[in-house]
């Protein structure tokens, strides 16, 4: 397993409720602790090359200008 170390301190850990795939970016919703939803809107290939689906355990990972979806 690798273990991905990041700068960013702002991580929240949740649960994929819905992927929405478009053309070139997808909509990724992230039910979190808190209890909230946080969306994301990132690049279809980051969808992919994550191998994000519906179910899976992610962080949303938040700078002050976007949030970052990362996976383990």
């Amino acid at each position: 397993m690798i273990v991905l170390k990041l700068s960013a301190r702002n991580q929240l850990e949740g649960k994929v409720e819905n992927v929405e795939v478009g053309v070139i970016t997808a909509k990724v919703k992230i039910k979190v602790q808190v209890p909230a939803t946080i969306t994301a809107v990132i690049t279809k290939e980051a969808v992919e090359d994550l191998q994000i689906k519906r179910g899976d355990k992610v962080k949303a990972i938040i700078k002050s200008t976007e949030v970052i979806v990362g996976k383990e």
